[in-house]
C-alpha cells in the first residue's frame, strides 16, 4: 500500500507534535542546587558533580563528569570562584554551548544573593580568599526568594512548552519557604548574639542571618589546614567569649576535637549542603535542630 507524501508528511507531523516532551538534563556542581530545581522542575534529570561530603572547592574533571556537562541543557553552580579548579575545563572540554558562561542556561546562585565578604586586592598570601565575596551560599536564606524567581524564568525561557508548570511550582517554593522563614526565624531567636569558632567562614551566611557571629578560625588562613601552631594560639582565648566550636561534615574534626580538649566548648557537626533526597528546607531545619540543642538549654518544668 502506497502513501502520498503530503499525507506521510501529516502523520509524521501529528506524531511529532504528540510526542512528550522529554525531560530537560540539568548538571548542577553542588547537591543544594539540585534539591532547588528539583523542586521546580520535577520532571528533569538532576545530576550533581559534588556529593554532601565533598569539598566542592577541589574536584577531579574526570571524564564522566565531562560526559554530564556535555549532554546538559542547562546547569547551575555556586560561583564566585568556588569551582574555579575545575568547572571552566568541563566547561571547556563539553564544547557544550549551553554550559558556557554569558549563557541564559549557565546560571550562578552567586550573581544572584547579595554577595558577603567581598574583596578590592586579592593575593596568594591572603589565602584562598575569593575576591567576588563568600562562594558559601547555600545559607543565604532570605536570597532564595530571589534565586528561585531566576530559575523559575530561567527555565521557562529554555523550555518554553513546560513553561506554566515552572511557574506555577516556583510560585509554590516560595510561598512554602516564606513561611519557613518565619517559622525559622522564632525558632532561631535564642541563637541571637551567641559567639563560635568555626572552619573556613562555611557557614557566613548561616551565622549572618540568624545573628551570630565567629570569632575565630580553625584554618591559620582560608584554605590553609590547621597548624599547631595557629591552633595553640586559639587557646588564647577567653573560654567565655565564646560559645562552641563548629565544622563542616566534609571538613576534618581533628582540629575542631582538639581545640574542645583544651577549652572544654561543644563541637557541632553541621552539614554542608543537603542529603541524598532531601529538599533545601529539610536542610535548613536539620541545622537549626544542630544548633538549638547544643547552644540553647533545654527548658526546665
Amino acid at each position: 500500500m502506497r502513501f502520498k507524501k503530503s499525507t506521510l508528511f501529516v502523520t509524521v507531523s501529528a506524531a511529532m507534535l504528540s510526542a512528550p516532551a522529554l525531560a530537560l538534563n540539568i548538571f548542577v556542581c553542588e547537591p543544594e542546587w539540585k534539591a532547588l530545581l528539583a523542586a521546580h522542575a520535577p520532571k528533569a534529570t538532576i545530576y550533581s558533580a559534588t556529593t554532601a561530603l565533598q569539598d566542592p572547592h577541589y574536584v577531579q574533571a574526570r571524564p564522566s563528569l565531562i560526559a554530564k556537562m556535555r549532554q546538559a541543557d542547562m546547569a547551575m553552580c555556586s560561583g564566585a570562584e568556588l569551582e574555579i579548579g575545575w568547572l571552566p575545563m568541563l566547561q571547556a572540554r563539553s564544547s557544550n554551548p549551553a554550559v558556557q558562561n554569558n549563557k541564559q542556561s549557565m546560571l550562578y546562585a552567586s550573581e544572584i544573593v547579595s554577595m558577603l565578604d567581598t574583596h578590592h586586592h586579592v593575593d596568594r598570601s591572603m589565602g584562598d580568599i575569593h575576591a567576588y565575596g563568600n562562594p558559601h551560599v547555600q545559607f543565604a536564606a532570605n536570597d532564595m526568594i530571589r534565586i528561585s524567581r531566576v530559575v523559575s524564568k530561567r527555565l521557562e525561557s529554555i523550555d518554553p512548552a513546560n513553561a506554566f508548570s515552572y511557574l506555577v511550582n516556583g510560585v509554590k517554593f516560595r510561598e512554602h519557604w516564606r513561611k519557613k522563614l518565619i517559622e525559622w526565624e522564632q525558632r532561631a531567636e535564642p541563637l541571637r548574639g551567641k559567639q563560635v569558632v568555626s572552619y573556613h567562614e562555611t557557614y557566613r551566611y548561616l551565622f549572618d542571618w540568624l545573628g551570630m557571629e565567629q570569632i575565630a578560625d580553625l584554618e591559620p588562613k582560608p584554605g590553609v589546614s590547621p597548624t599547631t601552631a595557629h591552633l595553640q594560639s586559639l587557646t588564647k582565648l577567653d573560654p567565655a567569649s565564646f560559645d562552641a566550636i563548629i565544622y563542616s561534615s566534609h571538613q576534618n574534626k581533628r582540629a575542631a576535637n582538639w581545640l574542645h580538649q583544651q577549652t572544654d566548648k561543644p563541637v557541632i557537626q553541621l552539614p554542608l549542603t543537603v542529603s541524598k533526597g532531601q529538599t533545601l528546607d529539610e536542610l535548613y531545619d536539620r541545622v537549626l535542630d544542630d544548633l538549638l540543642n547544643v547552644l540553647v538549654e533545654p527548658v526546665k518544668d
